[in-house]
């Protein structure tokens, strides 16, 4: 499918099905007003039932949407073009459709947003699939051939615009939970797969390269993939020119407070092991985190360090730190 100028609709209904990348026009028609969420403000966007509290639209778009009785609503309506902006991304990203507007179209989004440059070489791919419960994937562009890191969903658009940016040579999963369309991004590029051989099930048997062991592993030039065992039996992180550390559901940001975060509550192997792990990167140089769950960040690599310790004190049941951002370059 070639790139071309002509305007067209967004059809979240049909994702899969091949629409150019010029202007779009965004159709807010998949969710419903009838089934529209209470905790919503008045007015044209919404939130329906098929929430699955997921968060994505709350950190795409914190000015419109916040959380509220287990799922995310709309706080305030958009005002402004920035603010449907802002929507249009968040219902695009949204794996569940669950983002909608009475008045179905709203203005041109311009050129579609997805894959997002983050900073560098590095891109959000947005398509959130329900398949990984809405987990957050990534695209890395390198001269020897563009790494997906976990799997969005397969969205017609979202391939045309990774062929456009070179294609996928390798795929990298992080842990079994976050695999989601990985056979069919597999399939439509030929790209060879990554996953610890500790979270191969029935749907990732095909996997072409699978890793032993908990030992750093390089991948490729500037690529070194750390086994980080605790949330599942095999997660692990992949460390991209020590600056990039993607972390799927090991470590993430808590922008509450501000400070680094890991899950006890959703961690499904082994605690004490993912404490262990965490201690492992204390080892490693790197500014930004870029999980699958959970909000990513960028630190001064001089903060990092401090603020993994002030994590890990409280991983191990002390209480928290007085560690706290001096140098936050950015967190979103």
């Amino acid at each position: 499918m070639g790139i071309n100028s002509e305007k067209s609709t967004l059809d979240i209904r049909r994702p899969a099905e091949a629409c150019n990348l010029g202007q779009s026009v965004i159709n807010f028609g998949m969710a419903k007003y009838a089934d529209r969420l209470p905790a919503n403000v008045d007015g044209a966007l919404f939130v329906d039932g098929n929430c699955i509290d997921c968060n994505t639209c709350r950190w795409i778009a914190p000015k419109l949407f916040s959380a509220a009785d287990g799922y995310s609503r709309v706080y305030r309506q958009p005002k402004s073009a920035p603010d449907w902006t802002d929507a249009a991304r968040a219902l695009i990203a949204c794996p569940t459709g669950a983002i909608g507007s009475r008045d179905k179209s709203r203005p041109e989004l311009g050129p579609e947003p997805y894959p997002e440059l983050i900073h560098g070489d590095v891109y959000y791919c947005g398509y959130h699939s329900p398949a990984s419960f809405g987990a957050a994937s990534y695209l890395i562009r390198t001269d020897d051939g563009n790494i997906l890191v976990d799997s969005p969903r397969f969205a017609r658009r979202l391939v045309d615009r990774i062929e456009a940016l070179g294609g996928i040579e390798t795929m990298f999963l992080t842990h079994r939970d976050d695999v989601a369309d990985h056979d069919k991004f597999a399939a439509h590029f030929g790209c060879d797969r990554i996953l610890h051989a500790d979270d191969i099930s029935a749907g990732t048997r095909g996997v072409e390269r699978q890793l032993t062991g908990t030992e750093p592993i390089s991948i490729g030039q500037n690529l070194t993939v750390i086994p980080v065992p605790g949330h599942t039996p095999g997660s692990a992180c992949l460390l991209y020119k020590d600056q990039y550390l993607f972390t799927g559901d090991h470590l993430s940001w808590d922008a509450d407070f501000p400070r680094l975060r890991a899950s006890r509550q959703v961690c499904w192997y082994d605690w004490d092991l993912q404490c262990a792990s965490m201690q492992l990167l204390a080892d490693f140089r790197f500014e930004w985190i870029l999980p699958g769950h959970g909000r990513r960040c960028h630190l001064a690599a001089a903060d990092m360090g401090p603020a993994l310790a002030e994590l890990i004190g409280r991983m191990r049941g002390g209480a928290a730190g007085a560690y706290q951002v001096h140098n936050l370059a950015a967190a979103s």
